[in-house]
């Protein structure tokens, strides 16, 4: 009956090694539950408000620039118009000045003129500023710039964001609560509740890296 009961053991104790090799995933596969990659979409999130942040501050910038250029110079001269002989008439082809069209664009984008424009420029500054800061932070999160956020890692991020971090909730809740968390600071420009996360991230030692510096800096282009 002892060598039954220490098959038995044996065979107990074989299990276990199983199911702990197959219920203990690496910190690499942790946030990869359900095939939700958190940090490749959380990046993604944050990338695509980013390129609509550009482009709106972007346009913010060329129009103060024009408005700027209007209040420093006298009225121009009409524009000089690039005149086209068409092989079939003598009559000319005329094609609009460009920093006309620009000048119509912005006039009709800032009907309120200088101080709309300045305005704008400083909203769209504002928005283009937390998107890259929160992206840098989705960034210092992936401590060991693997590309994927370990379980210590996601815990990290959520808990200096103030968020649930409870691992019951599942990948794709805690990656829900980040978008959102995102979204909601992003709406408020709220840089000062950012700044106060990455500071939490820094004093448990995280760092920007040069992976990160240079990964940013492609976002930045």
């Amino acid at each position: 009956m002892s060598i039954r009961f220490g098959h038995i053991c044996c065979a107990v104790w074989l299990l276990c090694c199983a199911m702990t090799a197959g219920f203990a995933p690496s910190s690499m596969a942790a946030t990869r539950l359900n095939g939700i990659d958190v940090f490749a979409q959380f990046t993604q999130h944050i990338r695509r408000q980013a390129d609509t942040d550009k482009q709106a501050f972007a346009v913010a910038s060329q129009c103060m620039t024009w408005f700027y250029k209007q209040q420093r110079h006298k009225p121009d001269p009409p524009a000089v118009q690039n005149i086209a002989w068409s092989r079939q008439t003598t009559s000319p082809w005329i094609f609009a000045d460009s920093s006309e069209q620009e000048g119509s664009d912005c006039r009709t984008r800032y009907p309120g003129g200088i101080d709309a424009v300045r305005n704008d420029f400083q909203r769209t500054q504002a928005f283009l500023s937390l998107s890259l800061t929160f992206y840098e932070f989705a960034l210092v999160g992936d401590g060991d710039d693997n590309s994927t956020y370990s379980s210590r890692e996601l815990h990290d991020m959520l808990m200096a964001l103030n968020l649930a971090a409870e691992p019951s909730l599942g990948a794709d809740a805690h990656l829900r609560s980040l978008t959102s968390h995102f979204d909601s600071l992003h709406e408020a420009r709220g840089m000062e509740a950012l700044m106060t996360g990455m500071g939490k991230l820094y004093d448990q030692g995280y760092r920007v890296t040069t992976a990160d510096k240079a990964h940013l800096n492609r976002v930045m282009e």
